[in-house]
């Protein structure tokens, strides 16, 4: 089945959805957490410990950051927002999609669209921050353009992070 097959829609959340989002978050990095044995007392920072509905409402409200959904049935399944730095060089951040709805096309769409979003926003590339040794999805974000630039260690994480970019 693919995205068009599915009949759902990719839309700007609403504020009173953050805490659904936060949900589709958690639940979705939870399943590398728990892949890749990552704790919460090692990797505090890790995405699926760190989201909350403040950050989020800071980020909606604050940074006025683009945070969409894609919602399938009247329930959100997926989530992702675009931090826009004046650099040129802007993040697809929380890339989020539930595990039960993995594999329809739903992440690849919600790339593309975040690609078009900051297009017209005047980026010149995008990037997102991955857990190093997710050789998956590295290969996935490869399939979709982005190259490798460089690992990280950061403090308050276990793992190294991994930075890919690709030129819009």
């Amino acid at each position: 089945m693919t995205t068009s097959e599915l009949g759902g829609s990719l839309r700007p959340i609403r504020r009173d959805e953050i805490p659904e989002c936060v949900r589709v978050i958690r639940e979705s990095f939870m399943t590398v957490a728990r892949e890749f044995g990552y704790t919460k007392e090692k990797s505090p920072l890790f995405t699926g410990y760190l989201i909350s509905e403040e950050r989020l409402y800071r980020q909606f409200d604050g940074e006025k950051r683009p945070m969409l959904c894609y919602e399938l049935g009247g329930k959100i399944v997926g989530y992702y927002s675009l931090a826009m730095p004046k650099n040129g060089v802007c993040e697809i951040n929380n890339l989020a999609v539930l595990p039960n709805f993995r594999h329809l096309g739903i992440g690849g769409l919600m790339v593309h669209d975040a690609l078009e979003r900051m297009r017209q926003a005047g980026c010149k590339a995008a990037f997102v921050d991955i857990v190093e040794e997710n050789l998956r999805l590295r290969s996935w974000y490869e399939r979709l353009g982005f190259r490798y630039e460089k690992t990280v260690r950061l403090d308050g994480y276990e793992f190294l992070n991994g930075y890919m970019l690709k030129e819009i």
